[in-house]
């Protein structure tokens, strides 16, 4: 399959790299001169894409690329790439769900402790030996809190059978009701942040989850209340994110997430109350692998006719 072109429009992964360069001719989006013309001059042997949570396939990319028949993103969500211009020309999506699940969920409960407990801070007071001039403060206790989903899918389920496990009552939003939990449905996130201790953002970027935590949902939390996101950064309003922490109006985050990555708003890094991660809710070793052979097997199937392994829609 060298003769078929395969673009990887950011660095993901030297195994996914290797991954690919052993079946396909890979092309580097991130190594080509700014306006050189790279696109041009490959779009004729472009026939797949390879994009993450911050570079997919926009309906530009899409025009551009004439012979393009799949796009493979190397992440579960999906906001990146255009998915009505793909309907459109027939192009195939895939994406990768389920494998990444569990290291989210791990994460999403490691960031309410870390808040709640105030881990880092712990960590840093210990650093810089201030533990010898006595003891760090009293924190807030984690079981038993009541944790409130914003969306039930693979995800905020997960999130919820390990909250259940710190005896956290839980409670949830999504379009509709689901009829296969016992979990307290509510038909609002304003609803749901105001019965809740700790509010998780677990749900999919789309128009109508875009700063889906407005200053109303965080006013609702209040200020004992604690936000995690592990979902998309749009999904929260930044700025009043920012404002309720400066004016106590909110007690806590715990954010792997933001707007515009990898540029995190500087008013946050002083606030001991919130503890800020890199996207890294899929960041381990074996989970990271495991996506990259789903791209592949994905890509692989494709050009050979077979079926997809994780087809979207």
């Amino acid at each position: 399959m060298e003769s078929i072109g395969v673009l990887m429009m950011c660095p993901m992964s030297s195994y996914l790299e290797n991954e690919i360069q052993k079946r396909f001719d890979l092309l580097r989006f991130w190594t080509a001169p700014e306006n050189s013309g790279f696109l041009e001059t490959h779009r004729n042997s472009i026939r797949a894409v390879v994009g993450n949570a911050s570079a997919g396939a926009d309906a530009r990319l899409i025009d551009t690329l004439p012979k393009l028949e799949i796009v493979s993103s190397f992440s579960v969500g999906l906001d990146k790439i255009d998915l009505g211009k793909c309907k459109e020309r027939g192009i195939r999506v895939t994406n990768t769900p389920d494998v990444l699940t569990e290291d989210v969920a791990d994460l999403a409960i490691g960031l309410m402790l870390s808040v709640l407990r105030r881990l880092c801070e712990c960590d840093r007071y210990v650093r810089s030996g201030k533990w010898k001039s006595g003891n760090y403060k009293l924190t807030t206790k984690f079981t038993g809190k009541s944790v409130g989903i914003i969306g039930l899918g693979r995800i905020g389920t997960a999130i919820a059978k390990r909250a259940e496990a710190f005896s956290c009552p839980i409670k949830y939003y999504s379009r509709t009701k689901k009829s296969d939990v016992t979990y307290k449905y509510y038909p609002t996130v304003v609803e749901l942040a105001r019965e809740s201790d700790i509010l998780v953002v677990a749900c999919p970027l789309s128009e109508e989850t875009r700063r889906i935590v407005n200053r109303e949902v965080m006013d609702a939390l209040g200020p004992k209340g604690v936000l995690i996101n592990i979902g998309r950064g749009p999904h929260v309003d930044e700025p009043e994110l920012v404002a309720a922490l400066k004016e106590g109006r909110l007690g806590g985050a715990g954010l792997d997430v933001f707007e515009n990555e990898p540029y995190v708003p500087e008013e946050l890094f002083g606030m001991e109350n919130v503890v800020l991660l890199p996207h890294v809710g899929s960041g381990t070793v074996e989970t990271r692998n495991a996506m990259a052979d789903l791209v592949v097997s994905n890509l692989v199937a494709h050009f050979a006719g077979e079926p997809l392994v994780t087809p979207v829609g």
